[in-house]
Order: structure tokens, then C-alpha cells, then sequence
């Protein structure tokens, strides 16, 4: 009896280790400009395992959303989330998975931001690689590809009209996710 339980024991603890161990991790590319690092931490904490299966094709956008805006409510409830609230924690979340499915449906596109985007942000990386603001590189790297499509673009010109009257170019997600890790590997440096 007492080779069972230990057997039972030993098995469940495995099988703990390697699903924590091996979930996949939120690209910090994609969690909103506004989130810490401990609430993306938390985030993927929670849903470590419907990211894999995002990630290896196993669960499209809809259901992963809705599985893990479950996830994140229920331990919102039971006060798993260390003071934070659904409104922050699903967002990351969401962002996550939709980027996730993204790049596993375009991975051309990602390759060719990211082509594009090494020369055409070559000047801010640096200077992100010299201590520059984050938030005053992300600002000036979506100006510059809002500029690529509409080359009068004013950033603030723009985004300080109402929303109504904002005349801001079509651009594909891609190229803001990709400037994003971009910026984010070249603070890394």
C-alpha cells in the first residue's frame, strides 16, 4: 500500500514538474505597453498550458481566449493574482494568444517585418542599446512604420485629435510586435 501511494506521489510530482517546466512563455512583445513584468508573470503562471497548445496548433485563438479568461477569473476569485484584477490580467492574456496564432498562421510576415524592421529602425535600436526611454522608442518605432505606409504621419499631431478624426494609415499587427522585440532585445544588450 504504502509503494502505491509513494508510486501515486512521485508520478503526480512529475507530471507538475515537466508541465510548469516546459509551458510556454508570453512574448513580452505582446503584453500591453501598460503591464508589469509581474503581472505578465502571473498571467503566465496561469496559463502556461493553453499557451503550448496555442503555440504547437492544438487550440485556435477562440477557444484558448475563453479558456483562459476562465482561468484568470477563477483565480481572480479565489485571490491568486496578487491583488490584481481581471481587467489588467486578461488583456496580457489575450494579446498573448492573439499573437501566438498569428505568427503560427503568417510566419512570413513576421520574417519580413523583422527584415524590414531591422533597417528601417536601425537608428532607434541603437540608441535603445545606448539607454534610451522605452516608451520614447516605441512612440518614435511606430511613427516611423506608420510613416513607411502615409510619409506626412505626425504621431502626436494625430493621436491627440478624438478618435473620430484620427487619420492613422492601415498597418498589419506584425510590424508593431516585431518592433517590439526588436526594441525589447536591444535594451537586453
Amino acid at each position: 500500500m504504502k509503494k502505491k501511494i509513494f508510486t501515486l506521489i512521485i508520478t503526480v510530482a512529475l507530471t507538475t514538474m515537466s508541465t510548469t517546466t516546459f509551458a510556454a512563455e508570453i512574448p513580452r512583445e505582446s503584453t500591453p505597453l501598460n503591464a508589469t513584468e509581474e503581472q505578465t508573470q502571473i498571467v503566465e503562471n496561469l496559463i502556461g498550458d493553453i499557451l503550448d497548445d496555442v503555440q504547437t496548433g492544438n487550440l485556435g485563438y477562440t477557444l484558448a481566449a475563453g479558456y483562459a479568461n476562465t482561468k484568470i477569473r477563477n483565480a481572480v476569485i479565489t485571490g491568486e493574482t496578487n491583488g490584481y484584477g481581471y481587467g489588467i490580467l486578461s488583456p496580457i492574456a489575450q494579446n498573448a494568444i492573439r499573437v501566438m496564432c498569428d505568427r503560427q498562421l503568417r510566419p512570413d510576415a513576421y520574417t519580413q517585418a523583422e527584415q524590414q524592421l531591422k533597417v528601417s529602425l536601425a537608428d532607434i535600436i541603437t540608441e535603445v542599446e545606448n539607454g534610451m526611454d522605452m516608451d520614447t522608442a516605441i512612440k518614435a518605432a511606430y511613427e516611423k512604420i506608420y510613416q513607411s505606409v502615409n510619409i506626412s504621419f505626425n504621431y502626436d499631431e494625430q493621436f491627440s485629435l478624438d478618435t473620430c478624426y484620427r487619420d492613422i494609415p492601415a498597418v498589419g499587427m506584425e510590424m508593431f510586435t516585431v518592433a517590439r522585440k526588436l526594441l525589447n532585445s536591444a535594451k537586453i544588450k
